[in-house]
């Protein structure tokens, strides 16, 4: 916890369809283990969008001045924390602002989705891979199997697919969208209806994924949590996480 690291690029961010952050020297704050929240010099931060709410807190890494966020019309109380001289080594005179109170966060020229993240490796081998759930099989065939899997302590892989060798009779597409900072936004989701067992939105597909994970682009993914997976005839075990 509080670990930092010099974010090695150019980090920008949108407010009211204006860049009000614009950095070369952010910091990544572990603030929690699983991934860092960006920490902004306050001299980077546009002073004329920042509302000083004259309020102070006490907080485990110093003491932090309260600011909202104006700008274009939009306006978000409570949005920005400024450190003070008290605070742990290299975060006096930083800024933390709240993720959702951006319009748009970049890394260079490319958007950033829910968190600061860095990029996760996918692979590519041929395997029968079996995807199945109440008697239905998805997929058995042997064909390039696309491993995408996160550093992050604890996460699991996911496999996915071609189209053209999975099963689509029991699968319907629904209109929910989904963003993850590691691959970008959801382009479909699929229910399972088997009989009368239902699986909603039991998988995914990205056809514009960010450039670190191009390889998956129109692929298909399903819930490890949901279905039973087998890999070169090895079951795989269900994790368990908040996708069960």
């Amino acid at each position: 916890m509080n670990q930092t690291a010099p974010v090695p690029r150019r980090i920008r961010a949108t407010l009211g369809e204006q860049f009000v952050v614009d950095t070369t020297s952010a910091l990544y704050v572990w603030e929690w283990p699983h991934y860092p929240q960006y920490y902004i010099p306050i001299a980077d931060v546009d002073p004329a969008v920042l509302v000083d709410e004259q309020h102070e807190e006490k907080l485990s890494r110093g003491t932090a001045r309260r600011h909202g966020l104006r700008a274009g019309g939009v306006s978000h109380p409570a949005a920005v924390l400024v450190y003070g001289d008290d605070a742990i080594e290299g975060l006096a005179g930083m800024a933390r602002l709240e993720w959702a109170a951006l319009d748009a966060w970049h890394e260079e020229d490319e958007q950033v989705f829910v968190h600061p993240a860095t990029p996760i490796p996918a692979s590519m081998h041929c395997a029968r891979l079996a995807v199945s759930a109440s008697n239905w099989t998805a997929t058995c065939w042997p064909s390039p199997t696309h491993r995408c899997w996160s550093s992050r302590p604890g996460c699991r892989p996911r496999y996915y697919l071609n189209r053209t060798e999975l099963s689509f009779t029991y699968l319907t597409s629904t209109s929910t969208a989904t963003a993850c900072p590691y691959k970008g936004i959801t382009s479909g989701y699929w229910t399972a209806q088997i009989g009368e067992a239902s699986y909603p939105d039991i998988a995914w597909t990205y056809d514009f994924p960010t450039r670190h994970l191009l390889p998956i682009t129109g692929l298909v993914a399903f819930y490890n949590e949901r279905v039973d997976i087998t890999l070169d005839g090895q079951p795989l075990t269900r994790p368990v996480t908040h996708f069960s």
